[in-house]
């Protein structure tokens, strides 16, 4: 989704995201310490859930191959 700048046959690295995901919130005013990749993540979830009523689709887009949390 999102090219590396500095490689071009590779992707964001996990922080390089992170770094950008802090950047933007910041610029728009929102405290990156309770807004981050996670949160975005949990967040995505919720919204599909509440408009679709449709837990295998939240889990399959999660990557979870089990409901139970416990058993990932």
């Amino acid at each position: 989704m999102f090219p590396s700048r500095i490689n071009s046959a590779k992707h964001l690295s996990t922080h390089q995201y992170a770094r950008t995901v802090k950047a933007w919130v910041t610029e728009i005013g929102i405290d990156a310490l309770i807004y981050d990749t996670h949160t975005m993540r949990r967040t995505k979830a919720s919204l599909i859930y509440r408009r679709t009523k449709n837990l295998r689709a939240v889990q399959f887009l999660l990557g979870h191959a089990k409901l139970d949390r416990h058993n990932r």
